[in-house]
This record gives C-alpha cells, structure tokens and sequence, in this order.
C-alpha cells in the first residue's frame, strides 16, 4: 500500500511508510504493540459519556470541541537553510547565563567558555549535510536548536531511506561518560505509545551520543501560537480554551503511560507537543529520566519548571506542573511568565479568560501550588477535571451540554423545588478499592440512628466507614461527634478533601451558610471540573441569601449538566427573586423531557409567567406563552384547575387597569376575551377547586371566591 501522505512517495511497510516513517494518513494504523494503547482510548471514550464519533466531532477534540487539524510537513521543506542562533537565544546550557553576545561592534562568539561557570559553548552545527552517523544515518540539514544543541533531520540507509531525525544527547568530550550515557537511556527504545515519538536507536558520533527518533511532520503548539500571532498581526491571539484543553487531554495519557513505566519527561513545554493532521506527539525525549535517578542532571525551561526541581529534583507533581504552565501559556498572552510570574499566576482580575473561566483558572492554580502535595498527582487525575472544565468551557461558550457521570460524586437529589437543602447535594462515591467497600454496599442509607450504631461497629475502620459514618452523624442531629470523626480524618490526612466537603454539609445542616461557603470552596479549588461543589456553592450561597452568587453557580451547573435539576429550580427561584420573570422560564425550561421534573418545571415555568414577581406583573403576551405551555402538559384536575385560576385573574387584574382591551374576536382559554367571559371561567375555576377540597373549611373558602368573581346578574 502506497503512503498517503501529500508530497510522499513512500510504501507502507511493516505499519510504516519507508520514506516518511508515519503511520497511514489514510485512516489505516500501525499494528499496536502495547496492549496499554487500546485500554486508554476506551477508557477515554467511557468517560466522556459518549460513543466515538457520535458527535461527528475529531477524537482529537475529545468529542466535545472541533480542532483544526494541521497538515502533514514535507521533511524537506522543514530543513533551515541558513542554521544560526541569535543572539538573544544563547545561554549556557550548565548554568544559564547569556553568552556569545556581542561587545561593541564585535559580534558575539558562536563558541567559546562561559564566563560564570566555565563550560564550553557551541552553537555550530556539529553535523553537516552528507555526513554519515554511525555508519547509517545520512544527515540532510538542522531542524531546529534546542537545549542540548542542534536537532538535525538524517534518512536512514538501514531502513529503506526512511527519514528520522538526530537529536545531541551529550555535550561531553569524555569518550567513556558518553558511551555510558547512551548506554543507560536504551530503555527509550521500549518506549511505546501512540502519543510519544518512538526512538529507533543510540549511537556514538565523534565523542557525541544522538537518539535516533522518528520524524513527526507537523507543527509543534509554540509554532501554533506564533502564527496566531503572525495572523493577527502580531497581536496576541492565543489559542482557545476549549481547543488547548483538547490537547492536553490528548497528550496527557502520554506522560501517564511514562508515570507508569517510572519514567519522567521533565520538559513539557508548548515546543514539544507536535500536531500532525488530527494527532499529537510528545517528541523530545532528552530529558527523560527514570523516577529513582538522583544523579543525571535535570533538563527543563524556565517559565515551565517547578520550584522545587533545584533542590528535591522532579516527580510526577513537577512534571504535571510543566502540563499546566503550558496550559497557561497556550490559553493568555501570559507576559512574564519567565520573570514575574515564573511560578506563579495573574489573577482573574488580571486576565479575561480567567475571569471568564474560574475554573480554568482554580485549575491551572491547583496544577502550579508551590506545594507539590497540593497538586495533581497522578495524570489521570488530572485528565478528569480537565474534561469537567472542558465540559464547562464548551456549555459556557453556547455548545450543545455534553455531560458525563462523575466518578467521585452522585448526581444530585433534589429535595425540594421551593428552597434550598443540604439533602439534595450529591452523595460521595465509595471508593471501588476500599477494604470496607463490600460491607458499605450492605449497609441502608435510612434510620441514621441505627445506622450510625451499624458503623461504629464496622467489622474494618477504614476511611470510607470514616466518611459514611459522618454523613449518618449529620443527618442524625449529632453534629458534635460528625466534627469528631473529621477531626480524626484530617489529622491523618490534611488534604483529605472529602472532609472539608463533609465540614459544607455539616454547616448547612446546622444553620451555618458562611462556614458552608468556606468549607466547599475549598473543594472546588481541589477539584475544579466537578459539579457537586459548584452546586453547593449555590445552595451555601442562596441559604446566605447572596442571590446573586447562588445564580452565577446554579447557571454553570445547569448549563453544563441539565440533568441537574436541583441547579435549574434554584437558579428559577434567584431569578423569579429579582424579577427576572424571562429568565426563571429560561431556567426551567433548561430541564430535560425525559427527566422526572420535567412536568414539575413546565408548571413552575407557567407560574413563573403568571405570577406578580416582575415590577409589572405579567403582561398578555406572557399569560399566552403559559396557556401554551400548560396545553401540552399531562395535569391532574387540582394542578390544571389553579393554573386555570391563576390565569383567568391574572388577565381579569390586566383587563381592569385597562392593559388589555375587551375583544370578543379573541379568545383566552377558549373563551372570548371579554370581563363577563372572563369572570365566568374564574368563577368555573374555583367552583372546580371547590369540589377537589380536601376539607369543607376549604370547600366553603373556595365556593365563597367563586360568588365574589361571578357576574352580576338581574337574577
């Protein structure tokens, strides 16, 4: 089969094509020799809620966002003709101090030795064209310079001329410190993920050690970002967030298979993530080093580094740090980032997509936390809340909802439509890994009295036990032993965040809507991609009566999850509150038909219509709509008799003030709109409500309005 790729001339051979070294373009892919691959894109595609492609959307875009893909790049056409490093670009690559800057009218020097630290310095391109390495890669030219030189682009003579690229992995002239180097990273070559570019070999040069690696023709993100720019011409345009998330969900299971493997890159950066068509690849792998390698020296950029690097060396925190840092680069014209905010970041009142996106911001926050234990700690971890603000970002920006169960949270529980209640929050999901979890599972969530005795008495005290027997302590009353239990949590782990969510739920339950606020804060800040705490910071804040802040939070959550019904009922009442009359219909209309709300909202959305909230009570028009929307409805006689009721007054009190002209060519309910007619569907209304009393004080009341409203008659 011929490579399909434009402008190559290649076959595919054994999965790859000989000249350009790619997979197919053609929608074929390279046989899979890693059994991990396959795992992580179902699982990917689990956990988005969606089967693949049943958006029609690119995998690259993780089913919830279009990204453009690039097109595959000539190696040819990608070669410099003219391989220089500017000035301004050249630092030492021991000790990072400027060098090779020019004095006066001297133009700097392209070698020589540091002035601080005394090492040797090159920009001169150590390979030139038509030399053999190793006896069987032909170097064409330099590609690009790096930290550990020139990276240049070779075909290799051994394998059908397919083109690969040359990358320094020692700047040393000690011949055996060299060999040893090149002879320790060989355990790259077993590297395989679809997301990382695979090396093909090590080899010695010239008392030079260079990884062999496949070409990957694309256009790396920095690249991206710069034509941005160019386009825009040369203002800042970064990417949007929604596509930038997209590809850190894309590359992120590449770092958590080197995680696993006990391997860190160290160097993740916007340079080294490369696009080609719809995939992504991780391709520098010169700062690769095993997790227990306390000896080889630390390869990474400022403005991306962590903190701590210098003096406890990399981890899995830092290398998710360097995730985020991109993050932040690719999403604001973040200047100073380098200098000012080498690690930290401007806040929201600085940057307008961080005011826009809060939790993007409390993401990238999280990621960057000078404390590494406050961090992500595992990619996986990180991926999902990625896809929670992604989820948020693409709602936000008037997308179709794309939501997805959470694995750490329940859906909610709406308790009633009419106030806020701890009850309707989300429950915690017990952990599937918990010693404690099968006896968890026999246990009653009623009779908390009783259920607190069960757990007390747990035949394994585990934190799960811990968790639940809280949650009982709460709704028992007992708030003073539920602050013992997370007393005795935090003090084994100060992060645990699950009990700072039990600490909002105790507040609420006790009265307590400040505390609650501070309390589920902190968990949104821990897990900023998650609905549970965004719509307890609603119920914390409508209980504090702050209508406003309960409506910002009860928005995102409904917009982003419709099936949180509790967020569409309270973001109706905050707006009903402020007169927002369009608004509270827009919220429960927001509720989905095949919910079991759905009937509860469509009646709340009429009588939002038809009640007196606005400055002006309800006009014609909106008694109109309401008729519309109850029509279709499936009512019992009591619930269809009061919005009867409800309406007949309500255009009554309009035709009285004179805001609505008797017509008898138009008819309302079915009768003309005249005060006589409409008197007489009133007087129907209560006389129907009279015979479904359920007490003959209310049969007597009801009976009595419907004489009040009848019309004077002679008889």
């Amino acid at each position: 089969m011929n490579c399909q790729r434009p402008g190559c001339t290649g076959v595919i051979e054994d999965g790859y094509c000989n000249q350009c070294g790619m997979a197919p373009a053609n929608g074929h892919s390279a046989p899979s020799h890693s059994s991990g691959t396959s795992w992580n894109r179902t699982t990917s595609s689990r956990r988005n809620g969606t089967r693949a492609g049943s958006t029609g959307r690119s995998h690259l875009g993780a089913g919830l966002v279009d990204v453009p893909p690039v097109p595959y790049r000539d190696p040819s056409t990608a070669v410099l003709a003219n391989p220089e490093v500017s000035e301004e670009k050249r630092f030492c690559g021991y000790c990072g101090q400027p060098v090779g800057r020019s004095h006066g009218e001297a133009p700097g020097r392209t070698e020589g030795f540091c002035r601080k630290c005394g090492h040797p310095y090159s920009f001169v391109p150590k390979l030139v064209a038509g030399e053999l390495v190793a006896g069987q890669y032909e170097v064409v030219g330099c590609l690009a310079h790096g930290g550990l030189g020139w990276i240049y682009l070779a075909r290799d003579r051994n394998v059908s001329d397919r083109w690969v690229v040359l990358k320094g992995l020692l700047d040393s002239g000690d011949r055996d410190a060299m060999a040893a180097a090149v002879a320790e990273r060989r355990f790259l070559a077993e590297v395989e993920h679809p997301n990382i570019v695979k090396i093909f070999n090590f080899v010695q040069h010239k008392n030079a050690g260079y990884i062999v690696m496949e070409y990957v023709g694309g256009t790396s993100l920095r690249d991206l970002l710069k034509q941005r720019r160019e386009a825009a011409l040369g203002r800042p345009d970064p990417i949007p967030v929604a596509q930038a998330i997209a590809y850190l969900v894309e590359i992120l299971p590449a770092l958590g298979y080197l995680h696993k493997l006990g391997l860190l890159f160290c160097d993740f950066k916007p340079d080294n993530v490369i696009q080609t068509d719809e995939t992504l690849k991780l391709i520098d792998m010169g700062g690769v080093r095993r997790i227990d390698d306390d000896d080889s020296p630390v390869y990474g950029t400022v403005g991306f580094q962590a903190p701590e690097i210098a003096e406890a060396g990399p981890s899995v925190p830092s290398d998710l740090f360097t995730v985020a840092r991109t993050l932040a680069v690719l999403t604001m014209d973040f200047k100073g980032y380098q200098s000012t905010y080498q690690y930290t970041l401007p806040g929201p009142g600085d940057v307008a997509v961080f005011a826009k996106h809060d939790s993007l911001y409390q993401l990238l926050s999280r990621g960057t936390a000078t404390n590494p234990d406050q961090r992500f700690q595992s990619a996986d971890e990180m991926v999902e809340q990625l896809l929670g603000v992604l989820r948020e970002v693409v709602a936000a920006d008037g997308d179709v909802a794309h939501p997805a169960p959470s694995s750490l949270f329940t859906g909610d529980f709406r308790d009633s439509a009419d106030a806020p209640t701890w009850r309707s929050l989300p429950s915690l999901r017990v952990a599937a890994d918990d010693p404690a979890a099968g006896f968890l599972a026999t246990v009653g969530s009623t009779g908390s009295s009783e259920l607190v005795t069960v757990l007390s008495n747990a035949p394994v005290r585990t934190i799960e036990v811990d968790l639940r027997l809280t949650y009982a302590l709460i709704d028992s009353g007992d708030g003073t032993g539920a602050e013992e239990v997370l007393d005795r949590i935090e003090a084994a782990d100060r992060w645990e965040w699950r009990a700072w969510w039990y600490r909002g739920l105790l507040a609420l339950a006790t009265g307590k809507p400040p505390e609650a606020l501070t309390a589920f804060a902190s968990v949104y800040r821990y897990l900023p991609g998650e609905l549970a705490p965004k719509l307890a910071l609603a119920v914390a804040a409508e209980s504090a009566s702050d209508i406003a802040s309960a409506a910002h939070w009860y928005d995102i959550v409904s917009r982003t999850d419709p099936s949180f019904t509790t967020a569409a009922f309270g973001l109706a009442r905050c707006r009903l509150v402020t007169g927002d009359r369009t608004g509270a219909v827009e919220a429960y209309n927001r509720v989905p038909e095949t919910s079991s709300a759905y009937l509860e909202a469509q009646l709340g959305a009429a009588r939002a219509l038809v009640g007196s909230n606005g400055a002006s009570g309800p006009g014609m028009t909106d008694l109109t709509t309401a008729c519309a929307a109850i029509d279709h409805l499936t009512l019992d006689g009591e619930q269809r008799a009061s919005l009867t009721r409800d309406l007949f007054q309500a255009a009554l009190n309009l035709m009285r003030t004179g805001r609505v002209r008797p017509n008898p060519q138009v008819t309302f309910l079915g009768e003309p709109l005249t005060e006589r007619r409409l008197r007489e569907g009133l007087e129907r209304a209560y006389r129907t409500l009279a015979h479904l009393a359920a007490t003959p004080e209310d049969r007597i009341r009801l009976v009595d309005l419907a004489n009040q409203v009848r019309p004077r008659t002679l008889v």
